[in-house]
């Protein structure tokens, strides 16, 4: 058995899209997808792309993704990695894919000289905390994530939704 992870390739925005939809009903959020293959595409393949994407292949077959982009820390005045995603399928899961990935990640961030990795994790999904734990992710518990969107998103701007 192989594990290979290399960049997505354009041609590959429904690849992309089908793990997002696979780890949407996973997290319970189906219902929040609103991205379609051509946006993906875009996205990664745009003129000046800022979204990132690695897929995993265990013997040449696509079975997880990681899909980033770069952050800045002030702090630290250097640039680091946000994981948007990171799913791997169940057929899959134990098999070292997703410590794999993260790996790779870790190795992009050390070859850039960027100062860190940081993802979310839903606080139910129990299996995954531990997980990150066991890599030496420490849990930033004094932090709450923020989000504006939709409707409160345009009444920020400035105009009537």
């Amino acid at each position: 058995m192989s594990l290979n992870i290399r960049r997505v390739r354009p041609g590959e925005a429904g690849l992309v899209l089908a793990f997002v939809r696979e780890l949407a009903e996973y997290e319970k959020l189906s219902h929040e997808v609103e991205a379609t293959e051509a946006m993906l595409a875009d996205a990664l393949f745009g003129d000046n792309p800022r979204l990132f994407c690695d897929i995993a292949e265990w013997d040449g077959q696509a079975v997880g993704f990681a899909v980033w982009f770069a952050n800045f820390s002030t702090f630290s005045g250097r640039h680091g990695i946000y994981l948007e995603d990171l799913f791997v399928r169940p057929s899959h899961r134990g098999k070292g894919i997703g410590k794999a990935l993260l790996m790779y990640l870790a190795r992009e961030c050390v070859t850039n000289g960027w100062s860190r990795l940081q993802w979310s994790v839903l606080d139910w999904n129990t299996p995954s905390i531990e997980f990150y734990k066991s890599l030496g992710a420490v849990m930033m518990d004094e932090w709450t994530l923020c989000r504006v969107g939709g409707d409160a998103l345009t009444r920020l701007a400035g105009k009537a939704p």
